[in-house]
């Protein structure tokens, strides 16, 4: 065994000298393991769309995965989150033995340094996209600001609020959340009774959302983005800068 290493809840995670086998049940975590080693995925999410050609088990999705399958697959760490993952499940996988690693950034900051870290103890190295994505996201932004409210999801309208990953991106590229101040990171939202703002931010995923859905109910202009670019921390970062700022403009 390697010596300990710590994820991003302090939890001791204790892995092989060497990694081979990896289960993901996070999309991007499983993009960010493709991206750098793609051999070492033996089974990742329904969910896990990057890369278009990956060929490992499928495990069901991120709040129900099969864990039957996942402990079949005898990986030497599962890839978690603490937010996209149900914690019985990751307690379950623990109980059978199989060491969990659960990633938990808030800010485009934490999640460079917690994907740093994650590729550090399962690949030993940090790998080129991860340099990259310091460097785009490294400049402050100086420019107009504005002012948005961000939906995630709809039936009921739920939208982005305090301490979120995707609020923190675009507030580095001139977009401030609305309800960045809410006593709930994903409030329940009315469209017809919000903060003064700007533009409306609509992603499409979780939600699909999409110009004839969604836009519709709300006043002010709106803008359909890449959800994978707002939400996923992993190789997109290398270019979500350049795009987002491009679909919002």
């Amino acid at each position: 065994m390697r010596e300990s290493t710590y994820d991003d809840l302090g939890n001791v995670v204790a892995m092989p000298s060497a990694v081979t086998r990896v289960v993901s049940i996070v999309p991007s975590l499983t993009e960010s393991i493709a991206a750098t080693h793609a051999s070492l995925i033996v089974g990742a999410t329904d969910y896990c769309t990057h890369p278009a050609d990956l060929d490992v088990t499928r495990v069901r999705g991120t709040k129900n995965p099969d864990l039957e399958r996942i402990r079949e697959l005898a990986p030497d760490v599962v890839l978690a989150n603490a937010e996209e993952n149900r914690e019985v499940d990751l307690d379950a996988l623990r109980a059978s033995g199989i060491a969990v690693w659960v990633t938990a950034p808030t800010t485009v900051g934490e999640s460079l340094d917690s994907l740093s870290r994650m590729l550090s103890a399962i690949i030993g190295d940090v790998p080129r996209w991860l340099h990259d994505a310091r460097v785009v996201w490294s400049t402050p932004y100086d420019g107009k600001r504005r002012r948005a409210v961000v939906p995630i999801w709809r039936r009921p309208w739920m939208a982005l609020g305090r301490d979120t990953f995707a609020g923190d991106l675009l507030s580095r590229i001139g977009i401030d959340n609305v309800l960045r101040e809410s006593g709930e990171r994903y409030p329940r939202i009315d469209p017809d009774a919000l903060p003064a703002y700007d533009i409306v931010v609509l992603p499409d995923e979780p939600y699909a959302f999409s110009p004839s859905d969604g836009p519709e109910a709300f006043t002010r202009p709106a803008k359909c983005v890449s959800g994978r670019h707002l939400t996923w921390y992993g190789p997109s970062l290398v270019e979500a800068r350049e795009l987002l700022s491009g679909q919002l403009q």
